[in-house]
């Protein structure tokens, strides 16, 4: 006799049968933290539309390393999934690239906002130089996420446009201008993100 609860799939940690948890990550940028801008706001949001809200804290700029995130990020590894989407800002968005080209699954989408994949040329350049400085494998990085949503302010004072079009051109991607957006933080205004929002 066959028991029937042996044929129930698999219970996920929300106690949801028959599908995977919807995650959501939100990942920071120098100098920041998860509780800052339009995080906690998106946080919310996304709760709302049934997902799980992973925002780490990462170190910064004091031991502010690739190698130091990833360290942190491998903590949240086993809830990545075809379900999963990730929100990087400013350098949260190059660490994604690293975090993307290394899976061995498809994820459902990424939203850089503000983000950059080459040496601004100023004062962060040290700062951001491990998330930089390496070869990137677009291909893998394109075959790894469904879709790209790319944001970019036209008055940003740290990652000029180009590099929101560099990173387009990369991705296959096309970019989102927003007028006047600053770097999407708190001091322009950001504590909400609705135009993100809307696109998720």
């Amino acid at each position: 006799m066959i028991r029937i609860d042996s044929l129930r799939p698999c219970e996920n940690s929300h106690g949801i049968i028959g599908e995977k948890m919807k995650t959501a990550f939100i990942i920071h940028g120098a100098y920041g933290n998860s509780r800052e801008n339009w995080f906690p706001w998106m946080k919310r949001e996304l709760r709302k539309k049934g997902y799980e809200v992973i925002a780490p804290d990462f170190p910064t700029p004091e031991n502010q390393t690739l190698e130091n995130w990833m360290k942190i990020f491998g903590k949240y590894k086993g809830k990545i999934n075809e379900e999963t989407i990730v929100i990087g800002h400013s350098v949260g968005v190059t660490f994604l690239l690293s975090v993307i080209e290394k899976l061995d699954l498809k994820i459902s989408g990424a939203y850089f906002v503000a983000g950059f994949a080459s040496q601004l040329g100023g004062k962060f350049d040290e700062l951001n130089r491990t998330f930089v400085e390496k070869r990137f494998d677009w291909q893998k990085i394109r075959k790894n996420c469904g879709k790209f949503a790319i944001f970019a302010s036209d008055d940003d004072p740290y990652v000029p446009m180009e590099k929101a079009d560099e990173l387009a051109g990369k991705l296959g991607a096309k970019v989102i201008a927003v007028k006047g957006a600053g770097h999407f933080n708190e001091k322009a205004g950001y504590t909400k993100f609705e135009l993100l929002l809307e696109k998720i």
